[in-house]
């Protein structure tokens, strides 16, 4: 079905020069979102920094980072929204750069976006450029950035720093780097709760390589000590980029020594690694259900008191199914319909293109968690934007046009998306 071998490859030289036309791409695509929302919320008489900083979720995290958890506020229909909802990084993050600067809460949450997005934006390409090459690489970084909620990745949300993690710490589990993918996993499930996408993306890498170790092992067995297929290093073999049609030439591991499948010291960092990934978000959730004194669950009740919950999508299909009880609210549904169709298509053409199996998975588990979430529907085009791997499809079709076609339409669909960005976050609705 799919490439399902991590495949070892130090780290280039120069590599930041190598992403640079990647990042250099993605800034100024930003920097436009950024002019269009301030003059767009100028004319509105409203502040754009503000909107970046200073609205809905962002006030929630600055507040943890100022007066740490506990607080929480009960609305008039019993319902009770508590800060223990939001993961811990990014208040952390903002603490720190105002402890180590003259910089608010808020300034640091911005700072952190700031920093994510281009660490995110390089994450990106790196994964991309190992599966596709370096073409396919700076375009689904751009396709990323004018993604139509990509004003997001500028606030001081959660979100471009998840997607860095994530993009890193795929990059690892591609690169043969156990105990730095699950290092990231963990961190990254101390962002989101979506961070579990990234520990089953390391735990499905990690298992699939476990049982090439033990077929290797056979088959080294009844060859009596022979070669068979090509070296494995850190668990898992060796390799070029895939080529254009399909096949992978195998070649031996950079280093010169090939590691024999098993080695205890393979198998020590993966098993490391594979144990690390969950430690972030287990922490977390176990430290909600001591401090709510409701054991295990109680971070599942934390969620409830915003009505927030997994019921398999069932929510999500009726709030779609009623936009066609009336005909102002029908190009609505149809919109709805047509973007969930797009997703389950991008997500065919992963696997038909043969996606590695951890960015398959973490794919898959990011857009089943964020269609199948039981409210706030207006926030699933941004629960949706860190699974930048249903991008890569669009990127290999981008990459194939020549370069003046191919910045055309980055740049018409840049702009429109900058003034939809403009146009949305100053509505009146949390993003």
């Amino acid at each position: 079905m799919t490439d399902l071998e991590t495949r070892a490859a130090p780290v280039r030289p120069g590599a930041l020069r190598r992403a640079a036309p990647a990042l250099l791409g993605y800034a100024a695509v930003r920097t436009l979102g950024l002019l269009v929302l301030a003059l767009w919320s100028e004319a509105r008489g409203r502040n754009a920094y503000t909107l970046l900083t200073a609205r809905w979720d962002a006030l929630w995290y600055t507040r943890v980072a100022e007066l740490g958890y506990g607080y929480e506020v009960r609305l008039a229909n019993g319902d009770v929204h508590s800060n223990l909802a939001f993961f811990p990084l990014l208040p952390w993050l903002e603490r720190l750069v105002a402890a180590v600067s003259p910089l608010s809460y808020a300034d640091g949450g911005f700072v952190v976006a700031a920093l994510a997005s281009l660490a995110a934006a390089w994450g990106i390409f790196a994964v991309a450029d190992h599966v596709h090459g370096p073409r396919a690489g700076v375009c689904a970084v751009l396709l990323w950035a004018v993604l139509p909620v990509g004003v997001v990745q500028s606030m001081a949300y959660s979100e471009s720093l998840f997607t860095a993690l994530a993009a890193w710490s795929l990059y690892a589990v591609l690169t043969g780097r156990w105990v730095t993918a699950g290092i990231l996993a963990s961190l990254a499930g101390l962002t989101r709760p979506v961070g579990l996408a990234v520990v089953a993306a390391v735990w499905a890498a990690g298992a699939v390589s476990f049982l090439q170790d033990r077929r290797g092992a056979g088959e080294e067995h009844r060859s009596f000590g022979g070669s068979r297929g090509a070296a494995a290093v850190d668990g898992a073999r060796s390799g070029e980029r895939a080529a254009p049609g399909g096949d992978t030439p195998r070649v031996p591991s950079a280093g010169g020594a090939p590691v024999l499948p098993g080695a205890p010291g393979v198998v020590v960092r993966r098993a490391l690694g594979l144990f690390v990934a969950p430690l972030g978000a287990a922490g977390y959730v176990l430290w909600v259900g001591h401090r709510t004194g409701k054991g295990p669950f109680g971070y599942l009740d934390v969620q409830a008191g915003w009505r927030n919950g997994f019921d398999g999508g069932f929510a999500f299909a009726r709030f779609t199914a009623e936009k066609f009880t009336s005909v102002p609210s029908v190009p609505a549904g149809l919109g709805l319909v047509l973007g969930v169709g797009l997703l389950v298509r991008l997500y065919v053409l992963c696997v038909r293109q043969r996606q590695p199996l951890p960015l398959l998975v973490y794919a898959g588990a990011v857009t089943v968690l964020a269609l199948c979430a039981s409210s706030y529907f207006g926030s699933k085009p941004r629960l949706l934007m860190p699974a930048f791997p249903l991008l890569l499809p669009l990127a290999l079709t981008l990459a194939r046009l020549r370069t003046p076609r191919s910045a055309l339409v980055v740049g018409s669909v840049a702009v429109v998306s900058a003034v939809y960005g403009a146009f949305w976050l100053n509505g009146s609705g949390p993003p």
